[in-house]
This record gives structure tokens, C-alpha cells and sequence, in this order.
């Protein structure tokens, strides 16, 4: 198993706790040095926050451990390709590496529906991998989609 999968998997724990408590399962950590500084997973329904994504709940985790917005030469796992606010967060926090599982085909903003990481007029850039865990990251959102439209039938 390579690293970027075991950190996924981390990631994975994260988005099934946010299923666990009824949020879309996205998890995302942060890992600066080969450890994890911050941890996140989706809460906007239960924050009544729409900004309350994993990736940003991850990024301001990391942030107050470093004690700096700036999380210069950290990597961001995410279970799922950020969505455009995300992205921008991501570039903001000028993150060298953002590893994502399954794409977004409705808003993905690293590639599936546009690329901010490519955009040459941004001034900051990550290295992205996407792919990582791919099948089991999109089985969860699956699983609890399935769920979630059965319970509407039963309603």
C-alpha cells in the first residue's frame, strides 16, 4: 500500500463519520512532514454552515496547529475532487499537494467540470493526483445516496 493510499484511508474513516451523522461522506486530512496536522469531514447540514466542506474543516484544523493560514508544504487528502470554494481555499492556503479519490462530474473544480489548479491566471498552483482509493471513496458516496433516496420512497 503506498502512502498516499494509507492516508486515504484516513480520509475515508473521516467521510464515514460525516455518513454516520447524516452529511454528505467527503473526509479530508491535512499532513505536513508525514503527519497528520488537521482532520475534517462535511458538516455544513448539522453547522447549518454551507462552508463547513471537509476540505475546509481540514484546513482550518491544520491552521490553528501551525498557528498560520498559510500551510505552506502540507499535503490535503480528500475523499472526493474539491468543489470551486474549496479550491480556492486550497489555493489560498497556498497547499503544495491536494490528492483527491473520486472525481465530481457536477463540481469538480480540478478538472471534471473546470481547472482552478490549472487556471494560469491564479498565482498559486498545487500538484494534484486524483485517482487515490477512487472505487472505494465513490462506493460511499454511492451507499449513501442509495440510502438516502430509499428512505424517500419509504416517505
Amino acid at each position: 500500500m503506498t502512502i498516499n493510499q494509507q492516508f486515504m484511508l484516513e480520509a475515508i474513516s473521516l467521510a464515514k463519520q460525516a455518513a454516520s451523522e447524516g452529511e454528505v461522506p467527503v473526509g479530508a486530512i491535512v499532513v505536513k512532514d508525514g503527519e497528520i496536522i488537521g482532520r475534517g469531514y462535511n458538516t455544513p447540514i448539522g453547522k447549518h454552515d454551507p462552508s463547513a466542506h471537509a476540505e475546509i474543516q481540514a484546513l482550518r484544523d491544520a491552521a490553528q496547529k501551525l498557528g498560520n493560514y498559510r500551510l505552506v508544504d502540507c499535503t490535503l487528502y480528500v475523499t472526493l475532487e474539491p468543489c470551486v470554494m474549496c479550491s480556492g481555499a486550497i489555493q489560498h492556503a497556498r497547499i503544495a499537494r491536494l490528492v483527491y479519490g473520486a472525481n465530481d462530474p457536477k463540481t469538480g473544480a480540478c478538472g471534471s467540470v473546470v481547472n482552478l489548479m490549472a487556471e494560469d491566471k491564479l498565482n498559486h498552483h498545487c500538484e494534484v493526483t486524483s485517482g487515490v482509493l477512487a472505487d472505494a471513496c465513490g462506493e460511499i458516496l454511492s451507499a449513501f445516496f442509495k440510502q438516502r433516496r430509499a428512505q424517500q420512497k419509504t416517505r
